[in-house]
C-alpha cells in the first residue's frame, strides 16, 4: 500500500482518484487496472504501475504510476547511522592498515 504523504508530496487530492476495492488487489484485480486507460497520477503517460492508498476521509484509492514516476517517487532509505560514524570507522582501519588517505587540503 502506499504512503499517503506521497500524494501530499505530489500535490494529489485523493478525492481525484478512483475508488480502490475494498481488498488488497492481488493478481488480476491490479492487472485489469493496468488496461492502458488510465494515466499516471503524476505525468499523464499510460500507467504501467498500479497501487492503493488509503485515507480516512476518502478511503481506499487507486494511485497509478508510469515506471519512470514509481522510480522517481519511490522513498530510498539512506544510511540509517549518521556518515561521519561509519567514515571514522573506516579511517581507524585505513590507519591500522597503514594506508594514507588524502586530507581536505590534499596532503
Amino acid at each position: 500500500m502506499i504512503n499517503a504523504d506521497l500524494l501530499r508530496s505530489l500535490a494529489i487530492d485523493p478525492s481525484d482518484l478512483d475508488p480502490a476495492p475494498p481488498w488488497t488487489p492481488r493478481g488480476s484485480a491490479g492487472i485489469q487496472r493496468l488496461n492502458g486507460r488510465h494515466p499516471c497520477v503524476r505525468c499523464g503517460r499510460p500507467s504501467t504501475v498500479a497501487g492503493v492508498v488509503e485515507t480516512p476521509e476518502h478511503g481506499r484509492r487507486w494511485v497509478d504510476r508510469c515506471v519512470p514516476c514509481l522510480v522517481a517517487t519511490t522513498p530510498r532509505g539512506g544510511p540509517q547511522t549518521p556518515f561521519a560514524e561509519p567514515l571514522a570507522v573506516l579511517r581507524e582501519a585505513a590507519r591500522t592498515a597503514g594506508v594514507a588517505l588524502p586530507t581536505a587540503d590534499g596532503v
